[in-house]
């Protein structure tokens, strides 16, 4: 199980780590499930009562403990949800991918999604560095200079805000990490609740074998 240093304070970080994993483009069992929870939060709420909820809330103020602007630089979950109650849905990547995307509208915590054999341990989460940069899935290349950032020893490839190319998941990928970033104020249960549902999504839809999941924290 692939361990992760926490340099900055505030967060709760949950790991999920799953071997032998089989990326499709589509499993109609998962859309259908997707599309219920995407129903179900659409019918629940309006995006202004979206921006005033509590998981919103201790998301966005996680972000400001670091020192982030949430406005300018937005939580990936926040941005799922926000299209959610907009009506545009989820995207629809691979199985791998849109399980990662459910579990983190489900929780309202930013979940990053790696190919674990391209990630080069040791694995810290900390702040970016002056010149640090990736090419970031679906946009523009990254410069996470005073925001959070997972490191390897390659340098940086995740955050709560924009993965990196290096380490996406592709057709060919067997092993992924998933990392939930959950605010400190979240309980333990729910987390490892989370980290099950995780776990149980890819065993069910991508026929993966956990390796392990973790539940770390850093108060200060």
């Amino acid at each position: 199980m692939l361990d992760v240093k926490i340099e900055i304070a505030g967060v709760k970080l949950g790991l999920v780590e799953a071997a032998e994993v089989r990326v499709a483009l589509v499993v109609p069992e998962l859309a259908a499930e997707m599309d219920a929870v995407c129903e179900r939060i659409r019918g629940a709420q309006t995006l202004d009562e979206l921006m005033a909820s509590e998981k919103i809330a201790a998301v966005r103020a996680m972000f400001r403990g670091w020192d982030v602007d949430p406005a300018r630089y937005r939580p990936s979950s926040e941005a799922l949800l926000r299209r959610i109650v907009q009506g545009k849905g989820l995207y629809r990547v691979s199985n791998v991918v849109d399980i990662n995307n459910l579990c983190s509208v489900e929780t309202g915590w930013p979940a990053g999604l790696y190919d674990r054999d391209f990630i080069q341990p040791p694995v810290t989460l900390r702040l970016g560095a002056r010149g640090e940069a990736y090419d970031g899935i679906g946009r523009h290349v990254w410069h996470p200079e005073g925001r959070p950032v997972l490191a390897d020893s390659a340098g940086p490839f995740g955050s709560p805000i924009s993965d990196s190319t290096r380490t996406m998941i592709r057709e060919s990928t067997r092993s992924v990490f998933t990392v939930f970033y959950s605010p400190l104020s979240a309980p333990e249960a729910l987390v490892r609740q989370a980290l099950e549902r995780q776990a149980g999504l890819l065993v069910r839809y991508a026929g993966a074998q956990v390796v392990g999941t973790a539940l770390l924290e850093r108060a200060r």
